[in-house]
């Protein structure tokens, strides 16, 4: 124990040593790429979209973020950006392309549209994109700015960090689709 003043000594009997849990040096590093090389998935619906592709102009510059290039397979994607409203039509297709994504996987809710269904309370429109897949950060707004959904990111980033544990447990849809694959 450590005395103002003192030495930080062992006391009679005891030994000094450091430790370092493998297991935390390793989320660590593997938390670190994750946040440092997250991959969007080209999913605008609206409005809200050409904000989204705004944000990867050289003014706003997402590069920063290992962001370069918006995916168009979700097969090569970790986050999906939804950007507008989502109508009924289109939900099916969106939990499509989110069940193709690779586990981690994570959804960015941007705007008011995609957040709770915006201005738009009607019977066409889903009042959310959380009733049809699981969102990790909502950016809010109509529509939001480029510098919010930077903002936005850089929240799952920490979120990203501070998880424990190397690997998320996998969802039900990514169960489902795994023994989809191998009953083929």
């Amino acid at each position: 124990m450590a005395i103002a003043g003192k030495k930080n000594t062992p006391a009679a009997g005891e030994e000094m040593a450091v430790t370092t849990r493998v297991d935390a040096v390793f989320d660590w590093a593997v938390n670190w790429s994750r946040k440092s090389s997250i991959w969007p998935v080209t999913f605008g619906l609206a409005c809200c979209a050409i904000e989204m592709m705004a944000t990867a102009s050289a003014r706003f510059d997402i590069s920063r973020f290992g962001q370069e290039v918006f995916r168009s397979s979700p097969r090569q994607s970790d986050l999906m950006i939804v950007a507008g409203r989502v109508s009924k039509k289109m939900a099916p297709v969106l939990r499509r392309i989110y069940d193709q994504m690779p586990e981690p996987k994570w959804v960015i809710a941007m705007g008011d549209c995609a957040s709770s269904g915006g201005v738009f309370n009607n019977y066409a429109i889903l009042q959310g994109v959380d009733l049809i897949v699981p969102v990790d950060v909502y950016v809010p707004g109509c529509p939001p700015r480029p510098e919010e959904l930077i903002y936005g990111i850089m929240k799952l980033q920490e979120k990203i960090d501070s998880q424990h544990g190397t690997f998320r447990p996998l969802t039900e849809s990514a169960v489902n689709a795994q023994r989809r694959l191998e009953g083929e």
